[in-house]
């Protein structure tokens, strides 16, 4: 798998964001979101069907015998959690650039035309599986150029991220804000999205990929993030999952290197967030599913996620992209899908 291109692809949006500004507002506020965001009566949790979970979990271990699988004795979620009941299937990408995702490639029709029909092959796969629909939407943006802070990242401005919130209303989608820190960390990055983290259908990524802890250019080296970084930010989702009185939250980490998540064994696991650890790898077939026994697999933390890319997983004849059957051959099975 050339992981190089993977991340040189990654940072075409230089030039498209060259123009950003993170300080623009838009004009128009969507009262329904503002009354969303925070201000939910307080109302009393029913406990969520322990043995219904359970069963679930067995079910997308499939067969696994080692142990690992099924992991739900760590942890069970409020009522209203989104992971294991139902399978969530995401585009990402940014609005600013077509060549980070599907998301920002085609318009928001042609788009739904074709997560709907993404959506229809796995339920048709696995029709024990609801699917809940996701745009997973690059918020805070990884940069080859240092910017006026010296963190070589971009913040989204706030018309874009509503943009990304209104394109998910067409299809009833959850929305997940994505965060590469470049030379900036979680805790100072995942808080500049907290007015749209309070809002219910909002869920957070975070991409170790573009973490430069050592301080390298984004781009010139795979990132890494520490099991304290994930804390942190499942940590800060259960605060607001508190005061707000939200549904859980889901928490993506992305990985597909051994460095990229450290220490996996010290991972928190909280009743109000939900953590997936989302093989983000591409390549040929073999290799994906190498990647994914090696680095989510093995190293179990709570649910697991599989990204697809249109394009990058064709690169060399005769690859062909991975169907819905074959990740459901998988042990454990996915339970979020992303397709870039």
């Amino acid at each position: 798998m050339n992981y190089k291109h993977h991340i040189v692809l990654s940072m075409v949006f230089v030039l498209a964001l060259s123009g950003c500004d993170s300080k623009k507002t838009h004009g128009a506020k969507n009262s329904k979101e503002e009354k969303i965001s925070g201000q939910a009566e307080e109302k009393e949790r029913t406990p969520i069907d322990t043995l219904a979970y359970q069963q679930k979990l067995k079910a997308l271990a499939n067969g696994d015998t080692t142990g690992l699988w099924p992991n739900h004795l760590r942890s069970y979620p409020l009522d209203g959690a989104i992971l294991p009941f139902k399978r969530i299937v995401a585009f990402y990408g940014n609005l600013y650039s077509k060549k980070m995702g599907i998301l920002g490639e085609v318009p928001p029709k042609e788009l739904w035309k074709k997560l709907n029909g993404e959506v229809k092959a796995w339920e048709k796969a696995d029709s024990s599986t609801r699917v809940q629909p996701a745009i997973h939407y690059i918020a805070i943006v990884a940069s080859g150029t240092p910017g006026k802070d010296g963190k070589f990242r971009t913040r989204m401005p706030e018309h874009q991220i509503d943009s990304a919130l209104s394109i998910a209303r067409m299809g009833d989608a959850i929305v997940f804000l994505d965060v590469q820190v470049a030379l900036s960390d979680v805790k100072t990055e995942v808080p500049t999205l907290e007015k749209y983290l309070k809002m219910p259908q909002v869920h957070l990524g975070i991409d170790p990929e573009f973490s430069m802890k050592e301080g390298h250019r984004p781009g010139t080296k795979i990132g890494t993030m520490d099991a304290t970084d994930v804390n942190f930010c499942s940590d800060y989702l259960t605060k607001l999952v508190k005061e707000n009185n939200l549904p859980p939250k889901v928490l993506v980490v992305h990985r597909f290197t051994q460095g990229m998540l450290r220490n996996y064994k010290n991972i928190k696991l909280h009743p109000e967030v939900q953590v997936v650890v989302n093989m983000d790898g591409w390549g040929e077939p073999v290799l994906k599913r190498s990647t994914y026994k090696l680095y989510v697999y093995k190293e179990a933390v709570q649910f697991t996620g599989f990204k697809l890319f249109y394009k990058n997983d064709l690169k060399k004849a005769p690859h062909v992209m991975l169907t819905p059957q074959d990740l459901l051959k998988l042990k454990p099975q996915p339970i979020y899908i992303q397709y870039q």
